[in-house]
This record gives C-alpha cells, sequence and structure tokens, in this order.
C-alpha cells in the first residue's frame, strides 16, 4: 500500500486539509483518499476507497471527492507519477485512466 500527504480542499468552503493521504491499495485494488479527521482524530470526514476495486482510476476518484464536495486537483506531478507507477506496479490488471493525460499536460506546463 502506497501513502502520500497531500493537500485536499472542501470545494463550498475552500477550506484545505494539508495533511490528507492518497494512495493506492494493492490488496483492495484500488485508490483511495483520506482527509478531515475529527478533533480527536479518530473519524474522517471523507474516506473513499474502501472496498474492492472501488476506484480502478483516479478519475474515478476524483469524480467521487467532487460528488461530495471535495477536491485533490491540483495534484503534485511527483506524486501523481508515484501513484501511477505504484498502480502500474501493484494493480492485477491495467485500466485505461482519461485524468492522466490531462494532469500530465497540466504539470508539465508548470
Amino acid at each position: 500500500m502506497s501513502r502520500y500527504t497531500i493537500t485536499v480542499t472542501r470545494t463550498a468552503s475552500r477550506h484545505t486539509d494539508p495533511d490528507a493521504i492518497i494512495g493506492y491499495d494493492r490488496p483492495l485494488q484500488t485508490f483511495f483518499l483520506q482527509a478531515f479527521p475529527d478533533a480527536g482524530g479518530e473519524d474522517l470526514e471523507l474516506w473513499l476507497g474502501t472496498d474492492l476495486r472501488e476506484f480502478e482510476t483516479l478519475s474515478q476518484l476524483r469524480s467521487a471527492a467532487i460528488a461530495r464536495g471535495f477536491d485533490f486537483i491540483p495534484l503534485a506531478s511527483g506524486i501523481l507519477h508515484r501513484l501511477l507507477d505504484d498502480h502500474a506496479r501493484e494493480a492485477r490488471h491495467a485500466v485505461s485512466d482519461p485524468i492522466i493525460q490531462d494532469l500530465l499536460e497540466r504539470t508539465s506546463a508548470r
């Protein structure tokens, strides 16, 4: 399982969690996202990617986050590349992901 610290934004309020976690879970074959822990650090307001093959692409993960009022884009190119490497190395089957080209174009333009 990979885990990278990123910033997730609550889109309505623009409030951010700079210590959110994104990664790839090999046993579940899914990308996951965790953000906005409660004051005790016990519960998360956002926790996506807990079921088998729930989010096989970053596009699916981002769509689910947006549907719940959150976003993790922009994503640092280094983290994007590590996530893609994790997926390529650990996924049991390849899945086409349209977000990859879009993110690569955005990050290479910087």
